[in-house]
């Protein structure tokens, strides 16, 4: 009985340490992956350039003279080509000089955009359109229309820029990449990566937890040390 007893702990803990332990393997390096990165680098901060506005923009008219019926509720200024706009209920573009409304951002503007932003004499490779993302495109769960700037960068550099309203949206590089590839085996979300509550990840956690406690177990029913203590203090009561 005790033979089988072993046999039986000790053959649910091989079966199911080789079936998670891939994932295990996954979890472990992308782990090890996150704790030794600076994370504000993965955002891509190094890139970024700091920008502190000296002077206001002069003659701004009032946006109650844009449109008497647009009821606005949100109001932002954007700097698009040097140019002051005002971003309007999170929908419309006005020049906050000439009131006249503008639609959307050129390629040309785009480009500038995000060359103000990131570090100078960043090279050009080429821009792209976007209209649609999958769940697992790097620019996922954003603004669309947007504009893709590519720059001629070894961290493959590309700035995505909105292309309603000119908002410089993200910046993404390979570590970001390779961040997000391991993001995905840690969350086990293989579907748009980003669900930490998923089935999959749950059904994991559990098999993990009850591979750790048949290691555990294995451990106490094959131990000689643990089986003559168990014993004395069996005879005591």
């Amino acid at each position: 009985m005790k033979r089988n007893r072993n046999y039986y702990i000790r053959k649910t803990h091989r079966y199911l340490g080789l079936f998670i332990g891939i994932q295990f393997i996954g979890w472990t390096i992308s782990g090890l992956y996150f704790s030794w990165t600076d994370i504000d680098k993965i955002h891509g901060d190094q890139f970024h350039r700091e920008h502190v506005m000296t002077h206001s923009p002069p003659d701004l008219i009032s946006p109650a003279q844009l449109d008497s019926t647009l009821g606005i509720s949100s109001l932002e200024l954007r700097y698009i080509n040097h140019q002051p706009h005002y971003w309007v209920n999170d929908s419309l573009l006005y020049n906050a000089q000439t009131g006249q409304i503008k639609k959307g951002i050129t390629e040309t503007e785009a480009v500038e955009i995000a060359q103000n932003h990131l570090v100078k004499n960043l090279k050009i490779l080429k821009t792209e359109w976007i209209t649609e993302t999958d769940n697992h495109h790097e620019y996922r769960g954003r603004p669309l229309p947007a504009w893709a700037v590519h720059f001629d960068h070894p961290e493959k550099l590309v700035a995505y820029i909105d292309a309603s309203n000119g908002r410089f949206e993200r910046v993404r590089h390979n570590s970001w990449r390779w961040f997000d590839f391991l993001w995905m085996f840690h969350t086990m979300d293989y579907a748009g990566r980003d669900n930490f509550n998923n089935w999959l990840l749950r059904a994991f956690s559990v098999f993990g937890l009850f591979t750790v406690l048949s290691g555990f177990t294995l451990y106490a029913v094959s131990s000689k040390t643990f089986i003559e203590t168990a014993s004395k203090l069996k005879k005591k009561k």
